[in-house]
């Protein structure tokens, strides 16, 4: 039997929803905060905008904001972009709340639980082995590598760690795509 992988097989990461915001709430102090439908404010002075993306509080149902642009003047937006802004686009939503100068500006995280799924072929398993799988990320979801292979292959991550050779650490959270090779069973 070969060394060289048989098969190339294609998993790819898709997020289902937006993910829930590691936020501090200042009336109830809970640490969670979604985007709801996403709704974004603009507001002018003079001319200079204003634009924040309204969060609220999973508890207590509180909105705050999360600054977008401060100050910024009228002209320098993108014509598109401020209509995105003023109707509140669900794609402009979802690329300002994973955007991670955003995040750090206004110090919250991303908390990703349930909020994405992985596609696998169905009827793999039939495949000469050893197989080589390309993980595709379609979002900038941060998963474990170990853990996503464990639940792709329905094995336990010490198997996992036994059976995969990986072009990335396995232990270490990774948002972009990686490959990994499964070597058959004993």
């Amino acid at each position: 039997m070969s060394s060289q992988p048989h098969t190339v097989l294609p998993w790819v990461v898709r997020r289902t929803r937006l993910p829930l915001l590691s936020l501090r709430c200042v009336d109830c102090r809970s640490e969670s905060a979604t985007t709801g439908e996403g709704r974004f404010r603009v507001n002018a002075n003079g001319k200079l905008l204003d634009v924040w993306l309204l969060v609220r509080c999973v508890s207590c149902d509180r909105t705050s904001k999360l600054t977008v642009h401060e100050r910024k003047p009228v002209g320098s937006f993108d014509p598109a972009e401020l209509d995105g802004y003023r109707d509140n686009d669900p794609e402009l939503v979802a690329s300002r709340l994973l955007d991670p100068l955003i995040a750090r500006r206004n110090h919250f995280t991303l908390d990703w639980t349930g909020a994405w799924r992985l596609d696998i072929p169905s009827a793999w398993r039939d495949e000469a082995w050893p197989v080589l799988v390309e993980v595709v990320l379609a979002d900038p979801v941060p998963v474990r590598p170990d853990r996503l292979i464990a639940h792709g292959l329905g094995l336990s991550r010490n198997e996992v760690v036994r059976r995969i050779k990986c072009d990335v650490p396995l232990h270490r959270p990774t948002s972009t795509g990686f490959t990994f090779t499964v070597l058959a069973g004993d």
